[in-house]
């Protein structure tokens, strides 16, 4: 296989692994509550249209910024751990249901409803939370990946993001095959395992901040 591609793959894989579009169903799902199929894909585009523009922004910018400000990854990797703690806390106590719900339904969902389930949570920290973020950054290291190769991992983010427009579509499949009581226990089962992955990630960054062992 060539190089490149071989490459493209290894991008593709990892960025795919990381932002993980089987995980978000269940996000998906709880954040399009009380909609229709027409508004629930409405809110999945605004989730990835918003997620892709903030991962654009950190491959462009994030590294510079990181600098900048002097923040090192173990920092911003705390920061997200801390919302995907909140979030999973959420999901397990089935808050999330009803925040959603009560933002509005499916007979008056406005474009500004819609956009508020899709910035959070499936935007962010979902999708461009801060695992993926310091994917793209790393894999678009300023210092080691020329212009071309970062264009290039601009068209490997889309071609995963389109892997997530599929799982939303599909998703809508599950509320029929489970009904809203298997939708209610997925949701909560996911909200502990996000909780433990978030704890999981609060751990790795203090144990990288303070060079603790692992």
């Amino acid at each position: 296989m060539p190089e490149f591609l071989n490459h493209w793959l290894y991008e593709f894989v990892t960025l795919l692994v990381i932002l993980d579009p089987v995980a978000t169903v269940p996000l998906f799902l709880a954040a399009t509550v009380g909609l229709d199929r027409h508004q629930s894909l409405r809110v999945g585009l605004y989730a990835l249209g918003i997620a892709f523009l903030i991962l654009l922004f950190f491959i462009v910018l994030g590294q510079a910024l990181l600098e900048a400000l002097k923040l090192p990854m173990a920092s911003f990797q705390l920061a997200g751990s801390l919302i995907f703690l909140v979030l999973g806390l959420q999901m397990a106590t089935g808050r999330m249901d009803h925040a959603t719900a009560d933002s509005g339904n499916a007979a008056d969902a406005d474009t500004r409803s819609l956009l508020s389930r899709a910035i959070y949570p499936l935007a962010t920290p979902a999708i461009a939370g801060g695992g993926g973020i310091l994917t793209v950054v790393m894999l678009t290291d300023n210092h080691s990946r020329s212009v071309p190769e970062q264009v290039a991992t601009v068209g490997v983010l889309l071609a995963c993001l389109s892997v997530h427009l599929v799982s939303f579509v599909l998703a809508r499949g599950l509320v029929r095959w489970l009904g809203s009581a298997g939708i209610q226990i997925i949701s909560r089962v996911f909200g502990l395992l996000l909780t433990s992955i978030a704890v999981n990630g609060i751990i790795i960054a203090i144990q990288s901040s303070f060079g603790l062992a692992a």
